[in-house]
């Protein structure tokens, strides 16, 4: 009797396993599925809402809405400008997506992103005599390093000194914004430029060219890789899954035994590190020196998108495209129907304040039972 019971105790806990592993796949899946239908009735609601806009405005919400898909993606030049405006964005939403996994809600990607370029301009003024692709490594390290210090000194003051991080790494865009534009007027200016203040340009050997058969540069294709990177690292690892824990349930991880102050740096660190690098090849890809131009929101439209992805790093690149496109389309817009050039800024704002409302909806479109 002793055998049979022994037999039915294992089979039973094999059934209890799979089972389980088969609930927590469907968990997944429904909380993905959940956080895509949000994201996409967040576009919809925004677009209806700006199309009224458009409509009091005295102008037809449908040949707007077409003209806006034509300056996104209706022709070759519109979507190598679309990709263009995303690369960078792809990389800045990950200084937002990654502080969130550990429960941080960084918007500090501006400044990382600024000093990322400076980083990317010191480093071609001091390693000169390098290889062109040593260069660009060199240059794109030295910015991806200076993002993820400056975001990590904000991830140590909400650890050790319990400084709320969304209003440190707001004020440290404007401190990394002052810090570029001194920069720039004196220690490494150029002064052979007059027309505005830039700072010295990077080596010309060291500049990131454009893929071939494309008007758009390696950036992109870098900014994929770090994708690709950032989601084996967030879902299929130990630390991934140990920051999934600490964003879940603070009290969990502690009593789980895990490192929060080397999870918090360590997100922040790569947060940062992401806006750094793309700073540092807007310098080398597109400026070629960094000035005041850098400084145009993309480290603030990295917000709307890591919100849009719901802390999925591959939805990152369809939602950056999409916020690329909106973009890319406002000069269209301008020119063919009189509209201000801040029509696209009205509608990316719309879209995030309808993401915020979303948010509430979380959990209820798909009821989850144990």
């Amino acid at each position: 009797m002793s055998d049979t019971a022994n037999e039915e105790s294992r089979l039973t806990n094999k059934v209890d396993r799979r089972y389980g592993a088969l609930s927590e796949a469907l968990l997944r899946s429904g909380a993905g599925l959940e956080a895509f239908v949000l994201s996409a009735l967040a576009l919809v609601v925004a677009f209806a809402i700006f199309g009224v806009f458009v409509a009091v405005q005295g102008l037809d919400p449908l040949a707007v809405y077409s003209a806006l898909w034509l300056g996104a993606f209706g022709t070759s030049f519109s979507i190598e400008n679309t990709l263009t405006l995303a690369a960078p964005i792809i990389l800045t939403a990950f200084c937002t997506l990654i502080p969130a996994r550990v429960g941080m809600l960084v918007i500090g990607g501006e400044g990382a992103l600024a000093l990322g370029g400076v980083g990317a301009v010191l480093a071609g003024m001091v390693l000169t005599g390098l290889p062109w692709w040593l260069g660009v490594v060199a240059c794109c390290l030295a910015g991806s390093m200076f993002g993820a210090a400056w975001i990590m000194a904000a991830g140590a003051l909400k650890h050790w000194r319990g400084v709320n991080e969304t209003i440190s790494t707001l004020l440290m865009n404007y401190i990394a914004a002052a810090i570029l534009l001194h920069l720039v007027t004196g220690p490494i200016r150029d002064f052979d430029v007059s027309i505005k203040a830039q700072s010295v340009p990077v080596p010309e050997l060291y500049r990131l060219g454009d893929i071939p058969g494309w008007s758009v540069h390696w950036g992109l294709v870098v900014g994929v890789a770090v994708v690709c990177a950032l989601h084996m690292l967030l879902r299929h690892t130990v630390t991934g899954f140990s920051m999934s824990v600490l964003g879940g349930n603070r009290r969990a991880a502690q009593m789980a035994g895990l490192d929060i102050g080397r999870l918090t740096l360590l997100a922040c660190g790569l947060g940062g590190a992401a806006a750094g690098l793309a700073g540092a090849i807007e310098v080398v890809a597109v400026h070629g020196a960094v000035s005041e131009s850098l400084l145009v929101g993309f480290g603030y439209t990295g917000i709307l998108v890591a919100f849009l992805a719901r802390q999925n790093p591959l939805a990152v690149l369809l939602v950056a495209l999409v916020i690329g496109g909106i973009a890319a389309a406002g000069g269209l817009l301008q020119r063919r129907f009189d509209m201000p050039d801040a029509a696209t800024d009205l509608l990316l704002g719309i879209i995030f304040i309808c993401v915020l409302a979303s948010n509430a909806f979380a959990g209820r479109l798909f009821r989850r039972t144990a």
